[in-house]
């Protein structure tokens, strides 16, 4: 066989290269480096390390704080799951006060009750203790930082506006917002309020009451509900006897003209007898909302660990912030680690806390919601 090299020459040129090549790397003692595989998301080994954190009220007996709470006193229960504490705190309290200073149908919601109620709060809490003063009307606004000067807060107080309307919903994640970017501890959220909204926002209502029931803040209610809901009845029915209270807010009824002012702030007397359907319906209808807000209020303190207060009267509204002011001072800051992760969670979680030791009275019931983007 005749081979023509002329056709087999560039091949056997290209194989000696290679040959030279791999001669040099080896001469060299040079090795290529080998590439770093790209982990596979299976491949990857992820360590979730959830706590739970959550205030715990601590009493004797007689009702009075106890200050030397431990780790061993207690005992966590998660959906009837035992967990032992991982550490018991006692830290000064971080109080923000939100004032209700708006509503277009409020006759014994005032600016001046909601005042000295905002006030008589901040009094009643202990030297150290850190507060904070958001008002809502139109819109939400927070008028005093974080402090523990009580004259400041005081006068932050006297500086709240009163508005036609009533933003709840917004105040709501206002406030959510402002106590969880704040990174303090030992979280309380005190509400004086009758819990309506201006805009009917029912659905968002319930969305921001879950986002604060996914958070570690202790939410307590001073609320006028009842004491508007007692007030508007005789407005509700189109026949009484029973004489209708003053038809605006004193700071509304004070701005207008002498006499108009007069026919406004005078009680209305003798039988009363109302055709206006339109009318009725609205009274109705504020009522209604007065009724649901106060069921929902009440929940959300229960399930924060919370104090709800629904007075009867003005004078017991003030009188009873000292019990608000009690339990936010016996609080210790509880937290634990869940057996089950959060993200594996379902919704929601009940948490209970109890006592192991003797004469130890501890107060803490929650229902912790996951939020859905865990």
């Amino acid at each position: 066989m005749i081979v023509d090299f002329r056709k087999i020459l560039p091949f056997l040129v290209f194989g000696a290269c290679l040959v030279f090549a791999s001669g040099v790397s080896a001469q060299s003692g040079r090795t290529k480096p080998t590439p770093t595989p790209t982990p596979r998301d299976d491949d990857t080994v992820r360590i979730v390390t959830d706590e739970v954190k959550l205030n715990v009220l601590a009493f004797d007996d007689d009702g009075k704080f106890v200050g030397d709470v431990k780790e061993d006193d207690l005992v966590i229960t998660e959906d009837n799951v035992l967990h032992q504490p991982t550490s018991v705190r006692r830290i000064p309290a971080n109080v923000l006060i939100v004032m209700d200073t708006g509503g277009e149908l409020r006759a014994v919601k005032s600016l001046d009750q909601t005042k000295k109620t905002a006030r008589a709060v901040a009094a009643s809490l202990r030297s150290g203790d850190m507060v904070a003063v958001l008002q809502y009307s139109d819109k939400p606004e927070i008028i005093a930082e974080w402090t523990d000067d009580k004259k400041q807060i005081s006068d932050a107080i006297g500086r709240a506006k009163f508005g036609r309307s009533s933003s709840f919903v917004d105040a709501i994640k206002m406030a959510t917002d402002f106590l969880t970017k704040s990174g303090v501890e030992n979280k309380h959220l005190v509400l004086i309020t009758d819990g309506t909204d201006s805009r009917g926002r029912s659905s968002d209502r319930f969305d921001a009451f879950q986002r604060l029931q996914g958070t570690d803040i202790s939410v307590h209610v001073i609320s006028y509900t009842r004491l508007e809901a007692v007030d508007i009845e005789p407005r509700t029915k189109s026949t009484t006897n029973t004489p209708f209270p003053r038809a605006l807010p004193p700071e509304v009824a004070s701005q207008l003209p002498n006499g108009a002012r007069d026919q406004a702030q005078s009680p209305k007397i003798g039988p009363t007898i109302v055709v206006d359907r339109k009318y009725l319906k609205t009274m109705r209808n504020r009522k209604a909302d007065l009724e649901v807000a106060g069921e929902l209020l009440e929940k959300l303190a229960e399930n924060t660990n919370g104090e709800m207060i629904n007075p009867e009267t003005l004078d017991e509204m003030i009188a009873k912030t000292a019990i608000v002011a009690k339990m936010i001072d016996a609080s210790y800051v509880v937290t634990y680690t869940p057996k089950v992760p959060l993200e594996e969670a379902t919704k929601e979680r009940i948490i209970d806390v109890t006592s192991k030791r003797s004469g130890l009275i501890v107060q803490s019931r929650r229902k912790l919601v996951i939020p859905s983007s865990r």
